[in-house]
């Protein structure tokens, strides 16, 4: 099975710390890496984790704080500094390409790759990239400004050819793509073998959703449902829950509520609050609606 995997590069909310960097995550699937917003501090975090600069071709950005972007320009200079040659996709509100166009026309004058922009409405679900593998869509998020959360999934995979019964049956090659799509063999002499004898179930499909920064959307709970994992912001504890919803922000309670109600496998809660010197607090509270929570760190690598 492809490897599927979120490394969590930075989840502080707006004040960088010593303790947490701002928002940045890279989603790996098979050889594609994803990054999802790009914080201040993000290319440190990048070297810390040991992740290639050259296999990240799309960006996604949630919104436009300047804890989920200010480390974009430097990003996309460090890229032109390497050498790089390949495309880079970003896919963020229109008005983020109008915001960095003079410190393009200043900083990064020449740089020896195209810069493509994707335009995304954060008002929308929607799909905003497709390859042979997999989809992201976006997640109408609530908060101060236009905001979306992305989900990444796996297409249906297709089943496993047991080479057994295709050498019982001496099936020619250049049919098992075909009965890997579920086709039925029919032998020379008529007999039709069904499908299931031939193959054996395809991999299940995962899919990660990414959930910050918003209030709790109930109206997102039928599209992340079931997912393999969840990252939910999780700004404040209890206590805080005035302030949360006067920010626009959620408790580690209403991020564990969320995923329970969404019958995901796994919970990472992000975002913390800088008022936190320990997140023991937040994570207790999550895990006592929703005891399959993780709280997020910085160098936190989690497999699906």
């Amino acid at each position: 099975m492809e490897q599927f995997s979120v490394y969590i590069l930075g989840c502080g909310s707006a004040l960088p710390t010593t303790r947490h960097n701002a928002s940045s995550q890279i989603v790996r699937i098979g050889n594609k890496q994803f990054m999802i917003d790009c914080g201040e501090g993000t290319q440190l975090q990048l070297r810390k984790s040991h992740i290639h600069f050259s296999f990240i071709n799309h960006i996604f950005i949630s919104h436009l704080h300047g804890d989920h972007c200010f480390g974009l320009i430097g990003l996309i200079s460090t890229f032109g500094l390497l050498g790089r040659t390949a495309p880079l996709h970003i896919y963020a509100d229109a008005l983020l390409k109008k915001i960095m166009k003079p410190q393009f026309d200043f900083f990064c004058k020449e740089l020896p790759y195209r810069l493509i922009f994707h335009d995304i409405d954060a008002e929308k679900n929607e799909v905003i990239y497709e390859d042979n593998s997999i989809t992201v869509e976006t997640l109408p998020q609530k908060h101060r400004i236009p905001c979306c959360g992305f989900l990444f999934k796996e297409k249906p995979k297709k089943r496993h050819i047991r080479g057994d019964m295709m050498e019982f049956y001496k099936i020619p090659n250049h049919m098992r793509n075909g009965i890997k799509n579920g086709e039925d063999y029919i032998t020379p002499e008529g007999e039709t073998i069904p499908n299931h004898r031939l193959t054996r179930d395809a991999d299940p499909s995962r899919s990660y959703a990414y959930c910050s920064d918003t209030l709790p959307c109930e109206h997102n709970i039928p599209l992340i449902n079931g997912a393999d994992l969840l990252y939910h912001e999780a700004t404040f504890a209890n206590d805080e829950e005035t302030r949360a919803a006067a920010t626009f922000h959620s408790t580690a309670c209403q991020a564990a509520l969320i995923a329970q109600k969404a019958n995901v496998k796994k919970l990472i809660i992000g975002h913390f609050s800088s008022r936190y010197t320990d997140e023991q607090i937040l994570l207790q509270e999550a895990r006592s609606i929703f005891p399959q929570t993780v709280a997020a760190n910085e160098g936190l690598h989690i497999s699906l």
